[in-house]
């Protein structure tokens, strides 16, 4: 009983190991660190495409399994063309004043060149470039990680003489079953100074 369990775990930790290497293959968007301050950095978003699904809060707990399916459907296939797109990572939840969840689409697509959704409440979007602070931190995300970190980050924006904007995000970078290595974000825009 002690060496199925052992065999098992050595199982468990070897599956982890290797989601974790496969997340580093994963396309991310494009974008530039303009400045690192040890505990969050701000970034300039490339313009980039994005299959979205509205949500009816922000709260992530209700909220985020749903806008999951329905835009992991998209790009498992249920579009127009049945065609099934590369995943990418992070997935962005939009937590503001209009929140939503959406995978940003392989760089290779022109909107143009992407299949129409057939699941409804998803559509496909333009996003124009996006000046972001952005916090890190591990293991699973709930509500309350979320809000303290979101929080933080507004206090070192704020310290920093940088303008936080009230259009924030959580950004996810692993699937739910992935334990070790968990990597998310929580991202707020930054008001430019005039």
């Amino acid at each position: 009983m002690v060496f199925i369990l052992a065999a098992l775990m050595i199982i468990f930790v070897f599956a982890q190991v290797l989601m974790s290497h496969s997340n580093k293959k994963i396309e991310n968007p494009n974008y530039v660190v303009l400045k690192d301050f040890g505990e969050f950095e701000v970034r300039q978003y490339d313009s980039m495409i994005m299959a979205n699904t509205p949500l009816n809060s922000n709260n992530y707990e209700q909220n985020a399994s749903d806008g999951f399916r329905r835009v992991a459907a998209y790009i498992f296939g249920q579009n127009e063309k049945e065609e099934k797109i590369a995943m990418t990572s992070p997935v962005f939840m939009e937590m503001g004043s209009t929140p939503s969840m959406s995978f940003v689409m392989p760089k290779q697509y022109k909107k143009e060149q992407l299949p129409n959704p057939t699941v409804k409440n998803v559509e496909l979007v333009d996003v124009k470039p996006m000046r972001l602070a952005v916090i890190a931190f591990s293991g699973y995300a709930n509500d309350e990680k979320i809000a303290s970190y979101r929080k933080k980050l507004i206090g070192l924006m704020v310290k920093n003489d940088i303008k936080p904007g009230k259009q924030f995000y959580f950004l996810g970078y692993n699937a739910p079953w992935q334990v070790l290595g968990r990597k998310n974000e929580v991202a707020i825009e930054i008001i430019e100074s005039k």
